[in-house]
């Protein structure tokens, strides 16, 4: 994919000690992508630092959102400016250290047999340092919920380091993405294999963060547990044919069938 033209979302809040080196890095692994830093009104002026950045690079480009909206919200936003600029492929990453620059050019290449790539911690390959057990079978056991209530076939629903096809991401009712959280990622990846996306996922390695604070929580796992619920009740039909928990080695593709 080194001739499209690549977009990567990064929503920011209080990220203002790990966001330069995150635009930095990618540029680093990828110099011709452009970095969209979509930021909540962060207190600590990650926004204001985001604007010298864009002032100094025209490839980062600066959304200013009027307050902390939720992580869901700001992505919806950035992919839809994305959208309306022309890229060819839109990514996603966190702004904190979590995924690693250095895999996105390895993400994008994928992308040449699939209208996403996921970066997944959960396929053989894949892993996480710093984590402690509980958080770890937390993430796990989500993904495991996902598989069975959803009959999604994907080792890491959850996972935010993403790639996607223009015409993946034009596939998915942006307006009906109402999640907050990283229950997010699971909308967003029912959606495309409900749609018929070819769906690779590759194995990466999730680092905890190096600057601030998580800003997961109890009211965001509840979130996540709702939603999957009600939508494998209002479903109420058999997974498709082949979904199951990934259990090949990675790159691992799900293909249900091609979108149009």
């Amino acid at each position: 994919m080194t001739s499209a033209s690549v977009c990567v979302c990064i929503p920011t809040y209080q990220e203002r000690d790990s966001l330069p080196r995150t635009v930095a890095a990618v540029l680093r692994a990828a110099p011709a992508v452009h970095v969209l830093v979509i930021d909540d009104a962060s207190p600590d002026g990650t926004g204001e630092l985001a604007d010298a950045m864009a002032a100094d690079d025209a490839r980062v480009h600066v959304l200013h959102r009027p307050g902390k909206a939720g992580l869901g919200p700001a992505y919806v936003e950035g992919f839809r400016w994305a959208l309306g600029q022309g890229f060819d492929v839109i990514a996603q990453m966190d702004a904190d250290g979590s995924h690693r620059p250095q895999d996105l050019p390895r993400l994008l290449d994928r992308l040449g047999a699939a209208d996403a790539v996921l970066g997944s911690r959960w396929v053989p390959g894949g892993s996480v340092r710093d984590w402690s057990r509980r958080r770890e079978l937390l993430s796990r056991g989500a993904n495991r919920y996902v598989q069975v209530a959803l009959g999604l076939p994907l080792g890491d629903a959850t996972g935010g380091f993403r790639v996607f096809r223009r015409r993946a991401l034009e596939s998915v009712d942006l307006s009906a993405l109402q999640s907050q959280g990283y229950c997010f990622q699971i909308d967003v990846a029912r959606q495309l294999w409900t749609g018929g996306a070819r769906i690779v996922e590759v194995p990466i390695v999730f680092a905890d963060r190096e600057f601030g604070q998580s800003k997961m929580s109890g009211r965001i796992i509840r979130e996540a547990l709702v939603r999957v619920s009600i939508w494998s009740l209002a479903s109420l039909r058999p997974a498709p044919r082949g979904a199951r928990p990934v259990r090949g080695r990675a790159p691992v593709l799900h293909r249900r069938r091609a979108l149009a």
